[in-house]
């Protein structure tokens, strides 16, 4: 007979055991709160398709290849009115990701700047950084939108302001750039000797962009592998090698090189007949989008620096200063570093309401997911399940994908353990 290590035979399973002994009752808690979920899910399932039936609808997704039959002003990829309403969705796919990019590159450079001036010792500074932030996340970021889009419209010259000898408006940026109240125009990158683009079925990747981003992938990489050797080298010698040239070569070169062998240049915008052509064209949906998200965002996300900052212990800034460094490289290469290991969990969230804030688009006209798919696709198909729940999925993943990614690189920035 088998016995326990106190020598008493082993008791025998009884069906009472699963909820009066620990060794048991957490797996059935477990799987009863998973059979109670599915049991909800199998209700709600069944609920929706007997609704449908009954207003005489089924379950289809075949809309999408339906003709959407509506023009998208802001299209980052040929489209047309002819073209599927799974066309129109991928337009405001892009439109959504381009704005998502653009809001949070702004609303960093922004939220940076700001918490690290409101920490400064100029009295002016700080106030100044103060009302910024106090004034600007107080107030519902739409009506932020809605007065970006306001200033767009009504302050910005007409492009008939930039005709004459002697016109009302100019062009800023070398004559580069045109602001005006259609929209801003900026130059467009061509290349002479193009190498095409990649035929995936109704979306053309140009090859030119691609080999430009393995290019600069790869020159990062050996960047990286220079500075590692270079960390070697000072550990084995106490003399670290100068590496600047070097990492700027490996950089800037290929690049330049790619861009000089495709035949890379500019086309500006021109003033032809009532308005500017040529180059890429940011209506102001667009501009209103960016500017409202991004610095609404970024007054949240100065908070997050500047508390990020001070969990940094005093000697940290005491010591950089003792070693004879100046209050801005200290600021850049001691503090900043180590506040970044506190900041990133909260940008994390921030990015997010970003990518979800961009639903607002509808407001101003800015043609994204939200107004595409879930709004005029819906509701020429009537397709409404559908529509939302292939809607709520692609912001999932989204968010999902942001999610992921930073904390990846919140993992390579935390401490590690001995």
């Amino acid at each position: 007979m088998a016995v326990t290590e106190s020598g008493a035979p082993p008791e025998s399973f009884r069906l009472s055991m699963l909820l009066y002994d620990t060794r048991y009752r957490s797996y059935t808690i477990q799987i009863f709160a998973l059979m109670m979920l599915m049991l909800g899910a199998a209700w709600l399932i069944d609920n929706t398709v007997r609704n449908l039936a009954a207003l005489g609808k089924d379950f289809s997704f075949a809309f999408l290849w339906n003709v959407a039959g509506y023009d998208i002003s802001q299209r980052p990829i040929e489209y047309d009115s002819t073209m599927t309403h799974g066309r129109a969705a991928v337009v405001g796919f892009l439109n959504t990701m381009i704005l998502a990019v653009m809001a949070c590159a702004l609303a960093t450079v922004v939220g940076v700047i700001a918490g690290v001036l409101r920490l400064s010792n100029n009295w002016m500074v700080a106030r100044l950084m103060t009302v910024y932030v106090e004034v600007f996340r107080n107030i519902p970021t739409l009506l932020w939108i809605l007065v970006f889009g306001a200033i767009m419209t009504e302050a910005m010259p007409a492009p008939n302001a930039f005709r004459g000898d002697d016109p009302a408006a100019s062009m800023v940026f070398f004559d580069s750039v045109a602001i005006t109240n259609r929209g801003v125009y900026v130059p467009l990158p061509e290349f002479t000797r193009s190498l095409g683009a990649l035929d995936l079925g109704g979306v053309r990747p140009s090859l030119d962009a691609i080999a430009f981003v393995i290019v600069v992938a790869l020159s990062i990489w050996a960047n990286k592998l220079v500075i590692a050797h270079a960390t070697r080298v000072q550990n084995a010698t106490g003399v670290r090698p100068k590496t600047w040239w070097k990492s700027l070569l490996i950089l800037l070169g290929p690049a330049i090189l790619l861009l000089w062998a495709l035949g890379f240049h500019l086309t500006y915008p021109e003033l032809r007949g009532f308005n500017f052509q040529g180059g890429i064209h940011m209506r102001n949906s667009l501009i209103a989008m960016w500017l409202g998200l991004g610095i609404y965002t970024g007054a949240f996300i100065a908070e997050n620096v500047r508390s990020g900052i001070l969990a940094i212990s005093r000697g940290q800034t005491e010591a950089a200063f003792a070693l004879g460094m100046q209050p801005g490289k200290t600021m850049r290469l001691v503090i900043l570093p180590q506040a970044m290991r506190v900041v990133i969990p909260p940008l994390i969230s921030q990015y997010l309401n970003i990518t979800k804030n961009t639903s607002l688009g509808l407001a101003v006209g800015y043609m994204d997911l939200r107004s595409t798919l879930g709004g005029i696709t819906i509701n020429q198909t009537g397709r409404e399940l559908e529509g939302m729940m292939l809607m709520m999925l692609i912001y999932l993943l989204i968010s999902l994908t942001i999610s992921g990614a930073m904390n990846v690189y919140n993992s390579r920035m935390k401490l590690k353990e001995r």
